[in-house]
């Protein structure tokens, strides 16, 4: 295993909201440069919240979520300069052109020196059809807010990326596309977090795979050990065994 520190990681992370629900259970995770994790798990056990948490929306009940080896806690600014976000509804400014929200979101991260071509080869990297280039936002298709949204994450050029469902709804060839720019962002040295229902994507994209219930990581598994192991089949198990109880 790599010496080197993490990008992100969460130490002994909790979440109990106001009416009670404990959505994260002593969460212990790190990702380092050049590697994807998937978390998997059904609705309500505790991805969104760890996407949530990193991202410093919502506040820990214990335990502490670093990136780049800053408290996103107590230094949020700061380590938001190192962290790209892609959620499953790409916040976008629908009477904004694709290429006027890629400046807009350049400029807020501090990337005031941009041109027009620095843009337009960004999208075609993640193959956005030129037409489309200087085209208001409220036309696109789900699969193409998905490529603008990692087209903002790309000119961000942080070194971790939060993706929280960012194939859910696309099509079988748009999320492959999808998944290919990921492959290319894991081989720059990205670290990526990517919580998913998709089991399949999960192993193709994953080096590492965690799956979540009811807020804790039962499970974790790296690529090696998934070469010999049927994941839909532990996947299933986990969901059928017997709720935890604390």
């Amino acid at each position: 295993m790599s010496k080197q520190n993490p990008i992100l990681k969460a130490d002994d992370l909790s979440k109990r909201y106001e009416d009670g629900v404990l959505a994260l259970d002593h969460l212990n995770l790190e990702v380092k440069a050049g590697e994807a994790y998937c978390l998997l798990g059904a609705n309500g056990a505790g991805k969104t919240t760890t996407i949530n948490l990193f991202l410093n929306f919502i506040p820990p009940t214990t335990g502490t979520c670093y990136i780049n080896g800053i408290d996103v806690t107590k230094d949020p600014l700061e380590a938001k300069k190192y962290v790209a976000f892609v959620s499953e509804n790409v916040m976008l400014y629908g009477n904004f052109t694709a290429r006027q929200n890629l400046d807009f979101f350049a400029k807020l991260g501090g990337k005031t020196a941009l041109s027009k071509d620095a843009y337009y080869q960004v999208m075609r990297r993640v193959s956005l059809q030129e037409k489309a280039f200087e085209q208001r936002v409220k036309t696109f298709s789900k699969g193409m807010r998905q490529k603008l949204g990692i087209s903002i994450a790309i000119i961000k050029d942080a070194p971790a990326i939060l993706l929280d469902e960012p194939t859910s709804g696309l099509d079988p060839k748009a999320a492959e596309e999808f998944l290919e720019i990921l492959q290319e962002l894991k081989s720059e040295g990205k670290a990526i977090l990517m919580s998913t229902h998709d089991i399949f994507r999960a192993k193709e994209i994953g080096d590492r795979v965690g799956i979540m219930k009811e807020g804790r990581l039962v499970l974790e598994r790296t690529r090696e050990e998934l070469q010999f192991e049927d994941l839909v089949k532990i996947y299933i198990d986990y969901m059928k065994s017997e709720p935890h109880t604390a």
